[in-house]
């Protein structure tokens, strides 16, 4: 633990492989961030549950998610890696909260009223989730949760949910603060909408280069020739090149662009390049830590021993609060 750093809590859940939408969305900016906080990454399968009920892929989809992010730099001696469910105070925080919550509050949360609109049958820990995702983060006494803008409202829950109960039962939780980062992109997929894997529209982040390049070259684009000036902040495919590219080569490749002088085809296999050299060095360390499967578990077993000693003995304290343990 680094002395007088600020503690960071957030979850990644096991949902399928990432792509490079994740990656310059979310995944970067926890290894980023894992030199200035003491920070606590988890692996939600308990959120999972409410879409995956297949014990195998559950299983498998955790173990993969721990692989890829140590493959791309997160590094078990600045952060502490576990899994959700290893950790059954959480659930019986999560419960707690249940007891103090009304659900006309709960049916505010973004998630629950996008689900509804889509979906009539919600199954109860959908509805729920938010108080579960609070546990996560008041039970480690987190100062911070990263967050996208359209997640901030989870985080106001939590502090919603803390003050409630520190109201009804006395000074227990802190109050954490959602770190917004500015420079979080949102990465347009093949056809030009957001990258998604419910769109079908991604570029997987340890792609082979062939499924590299076959991805790449379905990228939409329109009709226009080489020699036809186009435009680059309308291009996906330029907007893409901006993930991968220098300033300098950038701007070169943004006049050929103006002036005209390349064609689609062109500007794609400079992308599959550019992300073929990007992609592989994290593509052979997952291939590497992959071999050893038992290591990852080690590592998440270390995680679940430092955070079930934090999280047993906030339980305690919040126990004895609300009556179940014997003053």
């Amino acid at each position: 633990m680094k002395k007088d750093a600020k503690i960071l809590v957030s979850g990644i859940k096991p949902t399928g492989r990432p792509h490079i939408g994740n990656y310059f969305g979310a995944m970067k900016q926890y290894v980023d961030l894992q030199d200035s906080y003491n920070s606590f990454v988890f692996i939600a399968d308990l959120h999972a549950l409410t879409t995956i009920q297949n014990g195998k892929e559950l299983s498998e989809n955790t173990l993969n998610i721990a692989i890829d992010y140590l493959a791309i730099g997160l590094d078990p001696r600045k952060t502490i890696i576990f899994k959700q469910s290893d950790i059954p105070e959480v659930a019986e925080l999560g419960w707690i909260f249940n007891c103090i919550t009304t659900m006309p509050y709960l049916m505010r949360a973004h998630a629950f009223k996008d689900a509804e609109a889509k979906n009539k049958e919600i199954n109860v820990g959908v509805f729920d989730y938010p108080l579960l995702m609070a546990a996560d983060i008041l039970a480690q006494d987190a100062d911070i949760v990263p967050v996208g803008q359209d997640q901030k409202q989870h985080v106001e829950i939590a502090r919603d949910t803390a003050e409630k109960f520190n109201k009804i039962f006395g000074d227990t939780f802190k109050l954490p603060e959602p770190l917004i980062l500015p420079n979080v992109q949102t990465v347009a997929g093949t056809d030009g909408r957001k990258m998604s894997k419910s769109y079908g529209n991604t570029i997987e982040l340890f792609a082979s280069d062939e499924e590299i390049k076959k991805a790449v070259m379905s990228i939409a684009t329109d009709s226009k020739g080489v020699n036809e000036p186009k435009d680059p902040e309308d291009s996906s495919l330029f907007n893409l090149h901006k993930l991968f590219m220098s300033k300098g080569k950038l701007d070169e490749l943004q006049g050929r662009y103006l002036e005209g002088g390349i064609g689609y085809k062109e500007s794609k296999e400079i992308l599959i390049d550019d992300i073929i050299s990007f992609a592989r060095p994290f593509r052979e360390k997952r291939d590497k830590l992959a071999q050893d499967k038992k290591a990852i578990v080690a590592i998440l077993e270390q995680g679940r021993d430092v955070v079930r000693k934090r999280v047993g003995n906030k339980m305690e304290d919040v126990r004895r609060k609300i009556g179940t343990k014997f003053y």
